[in-house]
């Protein structure tokens, strides 16, 4: 049937973080494919970053939900010394090599930029080539949670820690239009009593004070409401593509109808 072009509009996605939330970003694509809604470029941090160059690189999204189904946290625990990290995160790299193929940039059909934190500048860093699974790992790397990667000389760390929905980097690129995936953040209220509970519970509320105002610069945003489905509740990625897959098809109507104007 051939993709929807909304008359040559050019469309940008952005991806924000989530780790077990940003699932949902796959019911999300679901939905866009299925419309025949046309994706010039893909923006993504974190788990964005990491769903984002997945399906960049040609992984069928099938095959991404079968692998989301089949994870536990557990294939993430790698403890270390604590030096940067508690975690080493060679675990969560080999879990991302799993999930891209083994592939790189080079072998994107559609061009993708991912978001890192330069942790000692200050800096937010943008790449759109290089190695692509080092990349992601340090995109997806919360800090303090797993170690940091070092790249060009650069210390980096989780890319939403600065955009946590990149809307801004969006900005760099020509497009006539922009869609963000919000998947939000899950702040609890209640006792914490355990560092990772800590570190948890600040990166929601950073997130969620970031999400506010990055988020709304989009032409449309995807809102996914995922409840009390946390950071680490990998356990509930069918409930996430779902909802997903729900919130993508509440703006899909508004999608086609801008692209068409």
């Amino acid at each position: 049937m051939g993709w929807f072009f909304g008359r040559g509009k050019k469309v940008v996605l952005v991806l924000g973080g989530g780790s077990a939330r940003g699932i949902a970003h796959i019911g999300v694509l679901k939905v866009l494919e299925r419309e025949k809604i046309k994706v010039e470029r893909v923006i993504g941090t974190s788990m964005g970053a990491l769903v984002g160059a997945a399906y960049c690189v040609g992984v069928p999204i099938e095959v991404m939900e079968k692998k989301a189904y089949a994870f536990t946290l557990g294939k993430l625990l790698d403890p270390t010394m604590p030096k940067m990290g508690l975690l080493a995160g060679a675990k969560l790299e080999a879990t991302i090599n799993d999930i891209i193929g083994g592939k790189g940039f080079a072998d994107c059909t559609i061009p993708l930029s991912v978001v890192a934190t330069d942790i000692e500048n200050n800096e937010e860093v943008v790449y759109t080539s290089g190695d692509l699974l080092k990349i992601v790992r340090a995109s997806c790397s919360w800090p303090g949670i797993f170690n940091p990667v070092r790249i060009d000389g650069r210390l980096l760390v989780d890319g939403g820690i600065k955009n946590s929905v990149p809307t801004k980097i969006a900005k760099a690129h020509k497009f006539d239009y922009m869609i963000a995936v919000d998947v939000g953040f899950c702040v609890k209220i209640g006792a914490i009593d355990s560092i990772f509970q800590m570190m948890l519970q600040s990166f929601q509320i950073m997130g969620h004070e970031l999400n506010a105002y990055q988020a709304n610069e989009a032409d449309v945003v995807i809102n996914v409401d995922l409840g009390n489905l946390d950071q680490a509740a990998f356990g509930r990625a069918r409930e996430a593509v779902e909802k997903g897959m729900r919130a993508a098809e509440e703006k899909v109507g508004t999608i086609k109808r801008d692209l068409w104007l």
